[in-house]
């Protein structure tokens, strides 16, 4: 049997992951990345934390596999996209790397806006996607603007996951997927020279690289890095993906008309399709695959982190116990549906939300507080929040009514979390085997880099044999949920204008 390695660094925590090329998990390692989360939007990620993580997961994933290093075919990158990372000729970081959920470029698009009143449809014309303050481009006008000596000395700007391959390989590349979103251009499924000049960018073309496909190769590791992570000299090194497309590939639904969501720090539905598309226009998110298809998905931005808040605020000591979810979901199932009269909506970034409507500026808040409330009818009103959420989401969709909805993400482990979700989307939810698909969706890359499968595609439909658990609608309280989720709609209505 053959191995393949997979890499997946998340906003705030790292990990690696072996598996077998059919996609059956071997072994797993994490460690977190705390990002620096400053006064005035300011998110930033230190790439020396980031790459001492990176090693350490590296090593411990093959040796708690117990795999020879001889098996291992190769290894797959996919990292939370856009940002910015600027890097010298050697690969080195010049600065902090920015994370998406940095809000310091509002200003500046504020002025753009301004100064050209379509500026964002423009923008969502080309890409199909709404564009946030995180994207790398933006990031880039900024800095050249504030940080100007610095980007004079930059040779690549780049992602976080180039970023970690290039202290890999040495070779500083970029992919398809990252390209097209930084804005680019999505019908191309590439960087656009036309939205860089929108942003002023024209001089710093020489800073993006020609993007690859996500299933070549990219590299190999070098000897310095394989002193760093125990890996075998001269592994092969896919160019990989950005975390979104990666995660769509490990769930196996990277197929025409496949839904699926993500239920992980950030909240996000779409399909799957094999030709872009671009309605409804200046709303939600245009994600270009591997393999030729694109993902056309509609984001709340935060998702568990929602309850991640409310548990450390209001439940430290369910945080602290092992069994401290089974806890939480026994509390919160004692609570009737509607929580009471309690609404929560879960606007917990801050960039705001990007549907049912574009709302940098909302945020996350209860509402029917009452001095009989506990925090069981709180954490229960952050549970539907976040399902009508998503509701809200599938409504600007077209979703395939006779399929189901595959869940990934942390928030998947939550069986009543899953059904309050089927309930609100009157769909059946589909959880599938295991839990790191961005792990698994960058190591398929790298078994179809390697030629254990024929194509990306392939792979992806064949984790579909691994299994699934299955969740449907609850049948019961139908009134009840219609209710609470007209109280809830209300209370968005009245804080989003619509």
């Amino acid at each position: 049997m053959n191995y393949v390695l997979g890499l997946d660094a998340g906003s705030s925590i790292v990990k690696a992951a072996c598996f077998d090329t059919d996609g059956r998990m071997v072994s797993l390692s994490a460690r977190r990345t705390p990002l620096d989360r400053s006064a005035g939007g300011r998110v930033e990620a230190d790439p020396d934390l980031c790459w001492r993580a990176t090693c350490a997961v590296l090593r411990e994933a093959v040796e708690r596999s117990g795999v020879p290093r001889d098996r291992i075919l190769g290894l797959g990158i996919s990292a939370a996209m856009v940002g910015l990372w600027l890097l010298d000729a050697e690969g080195t970081p010049l600065r902090p790397g920015i994370n998406w959920e940095d809000s310091r470029s509002q200003a500046l698009l504020d002025r753009m806006a301004n100064d050209r009143p379509r500026f964002m449809s423009e923008i969502f014309a080309t890409s199909g996607s709404v564009l946030q303050q995180g994207c790398t481009l933006p990031l880039l006008a900024m800095l050249d603007r504030e940080e100007p000596a610095i980007v004079a000395r930059t040779h690549a700007a780049v992602s976080y996951k180039d970023f970690l391959r290039a202290r890999l390989t040495g070779q500083i590349a970029i992919d398809r997927t990252e390209a097209a979103v930084a804005p680019g251009d999505a019908r191309s499924q590439s960087a656009s020279a036309d939205m860089r000049d929108l942003f002023g960018l024209s001089h710093l073309a020489h800073l993006f690289p020609d993007p690859s496909d996500s299933a070549s190769q990219a590299g190999t590791i070098t000897a310095e890095a394989a002193s760093a992570t125990g890996l075998p000299k001269g592994l092969p090194v896919a160019t990989g993906c950005g975390d979104v497309p990666a995660t769509v590939i490990g769930a196996g639904g990277l197929a025409p008309g496949s839904a699926t969501a993500v239920l992980g720090t950030t909240c996000m539905l779409g399909r799957v399709s094999d030709a872009p598309i671009f309605t409804p226009p200046d709303l939600g998110l245009l994600f270009s695959l591997p393999g030729g298809m694109w993902y056309r998905s509609m984001v709340n931005v935060a998702g568990t982190l929602n309850l991640d808040w409310a548990m450390r605020l209001l439940a430290p000591d369910l945080v602290a116990a092992p069994d401290g979810f089974a806890r939480l979901e026994e509390e919160v199932a004692a609570v009737p549906v509607g929580a009471r009269g309690v609404s929560y909506l879960p606007y917990l970034s801050e960039s705001g939300i990007i549907a049912p409507r574009v709302a940098p500026a909302a945020r996350a808040g209860f509402a029917g507080l009452a001095p009989s409330h506990g925090r069981a009818e709180m954490l229960r009103a952050v549970l539907e929040g976040v399902a009508f959420a998503i509701g809200d989401l599938a409504d600007t969709l077209d979703l395939p009514r006779d399929a189901p909805v595959t869940l990934t993400g942390g928030g998947a482990n939550g069986h009543l979390w899953c059904d309050m979700i089927a309930t609100v989307l009157d769909r059946e939810i589909a959880v599938p085997e295991g839990s790191e698909f961005g792990a698994r969706g960058a190591a398929m890359l790298a078994a179809v880099m390697a030629g254990a499968h024929l194509d990306i595609a392939t792979a992806s439909l064949g984790l579909g044999k691994l299994g699934a658990r299955h969740h449907s609608p609850i049948s019961a309280d139908i009134a009840g949920w219609r209710a609470a989720r007209a109280s809830y709609t209300a209370h968005r209505d009245r804080l989003l204008g619509l």
